[in-house]
C-alpha cells in the first residue's frame, strides 16, 4: 500500500492480473485498493490490534464502505491472531483470513464438544 504500489494493481487489474493490496491499516488505504482494482485488500488486523487500535473496527469499516460503493474489492483478514478474530472477522464482512492453523484449529474446540464426544464414547461401550 505505497503509491507506487497502487499504480501496479491498477496495470495489473488492466491486463487481467489480480492483486491483493497488502499492509492495509486504514478505510482510506482500502478505498485506494478498490479503486484502482485489487482482487483482495489485507488489512492486518492482528498488526493493528498491536498498537492499540482496533482491527475489527478496521474489517466492520471497510465492508460498510465497499458495500455502499459497490466495490467487489475482498478483504482478506490478515495477521489473524486467534479463533475469535476469525469468527469476529467473518462477523463484520471479511471474506477470507490468512490464519495461522493454531488458530483455525481452535475453531473446532468447545467444552460441550467435548463433553458430548465423551458421553457418545461411553454410550458406544455399553
Amino acid at each position: 500500500m505505497i503509491k507506487e504500489g497502487v499504480k501496479a494493481i491498477k496495470w495489473f487489474t488492466d491486463n487481467g492480473i489480480p492483486t491483493n493490496c497488502t499492509l492495509c491499516f486504514s478505510a482510506g488505504q482500502a478505498i485506494l485498493a478498490a479503486k484502482a482494482g485489487a482482487k483482495y485488500i489485507s488489512p492486518f488486523i492482528g498488526r493493528i490490534d498491536d498498537s492499540g487500535w482496533d482491527g475489527m473496527e478496521l474489517i466492520g469499516q471497510i465492508a460498510n464502505i465497499y458495500d455502499i460503493q459497490g466495490y467487489s474489492t475482498q478483504i482478506l483478514a490478515a495477521s489473524i491472531r486467534s479463533p475469535n478474530h476469525i469468527i469476529r472477522a467473518a462477523e463484520l464482512g471479511a471474506h477470507v483470513v490468512t490464519s495461522p492453523l493454531e488458530s483455525i484449529l481452535g475453531l473446532l474446540k468447545h467444552p460441550l464438544t467435548d463433553i458430548g464426544l465423551a458421553k457418545f464414547l461411553e454410550d458406544a461401550k455399553k
